[in-house]
């Protein structure tokens, strides 16, 4: 694994060149917006002292400038930046993906895809929008990753007071998604879960958890430290404890401890599927901050390592199984 020091090095001779031109370019863009913002701000107070002088009383016509304004910023933003932000990820984080391990491939407009999502079985509800970005594969010793960012949404509709129909839409998932080779056929699925339940119930918990019918049994494993953190939902519970060996329970407890995140994981087929969220885009430029600051990069460079570095902490090149 890459140390920090090395990454400084690396900054320094290879992506500060790269990272001053495109800081020419935010500040280019950054400038344009300045404009935009400054003559939507002339005629939104144009508008409103027109709505004051003859709707007077009519504080809600207030917030059409002010909401208009703000999507038609939003909207130039977007344009401005398009092509900014495909160079930055083509260019910089392209890059950083090659400096963690020269194997490795990085498209910025791909994921993984939703076929794939829903064969992990984390997730029970079936996304009505999924989208993603950032996609990462290739090897990392003898296996195989992949691994990409992901925000699946389902939606309810609702009717108000007067009728109308609503789309709400809600998160099912929304931040890293990894799919690794784990070398072995396996014959159920197996489940493992952010355990709330029990650390909110106790033993209550834990009995509500035993009536999820719809995630099959609930494997009781003897490790205390992982049952507070997490809960198992297993086809076969022979197959469910012999995957989550006591050396691996440990792995996995120490990579919570480590990233500090809701993390779900899943075995189906021969693969090991690792969701980690986050409530924020990973890889995207901060378009009103300046590109030549270390912590940015520091924190892509972060970001991707955990992704990458589950191969390591999960032990999944070490085959002590062999596929049947």
């Amino acid at each position: 694994m890459k140390t920090l020091t090395e990454l400084k090095q690396y900054y320094e001779s290879d992506l500060l060149p790269d990272l001053k031109v495109l800081e020419t370019r935010r500040l280019q863009i950054v400038r344009k917006l300045m404009y935009v913002g400054l003559a939507l701000g002339i005629i939104a107070a144009i508008v409103i002292i027109a709505i004051l002088s003859y709707a007077r009383g009519n504080l809600i016509a207030l917030l059409f400038p002010l909401i208009g304004g703000g999507a038609i910023f939003m909207l130039a933003m977007k344009f401005f930046s398009q092509g900014y932000v495909g160079d930055f990820k083509t260019t910089i984080i392209d890059k950083i993906v090659h400096f963690i391990d020269q194997s490795l491939n990085y498209d910025p407009h791909n994921c993984l895809s939703e076929s794939t999502f829903r064969s992990c079985e984390i997730f029970q509800k079936r996304p009505d929008r999924y989208q993603g970005d950032d996609f990462v594969y290739g090897k990392i010793g003898k296996t195989e990753i992949k691994f990409s960012e992901i925000h699946a949404e389902y939606k309810t509709e609702s009717r108000d007071s007067k009728g109308r129909r609503q789309t709400h839409w809600h998160t099912i998932f929304k931040g890293m998604f990894f799919m690794g080779d784990f070398n072995k056929d396996f014959a159920g699925l197996t489940v493992v879960l952010p355990d709330t339940a029990e650390r909110l119930f106790g033993r209550l918990g834990r009995k509500l958890q035993s009536l999820n019918f719809t995630r099959g049994k609930l494997i009781s494993l003897e490790d205390p430290e992982f049952e507070k953190l997490f809960s198992v939902y297993g086809d076969d519970q022979i197959e469910a404890r012999y995957i989550l060996s006591t050396s691996l329970m440990k792995r996995i407890v120490d990579f919570k401890k480590k990233t500090n995140r809701r993390i779900y994981l899943s075995f189906a087929g021969s693969r090991v599927f690792v969701a980690i969220s986050y409530d924020r885009d990973l890889f995207e430029p901060r378009l009103f901050n300046t590109l030549l600051d270390f912590a940015p990069i520091q924190q892509y460079f972060e970001d991707l390592q955990i992704a990458v570095g589950i191969v390591e902490d999960l032990n999944l090149n070490t085959r002590i199984w062999s596929k049947q």
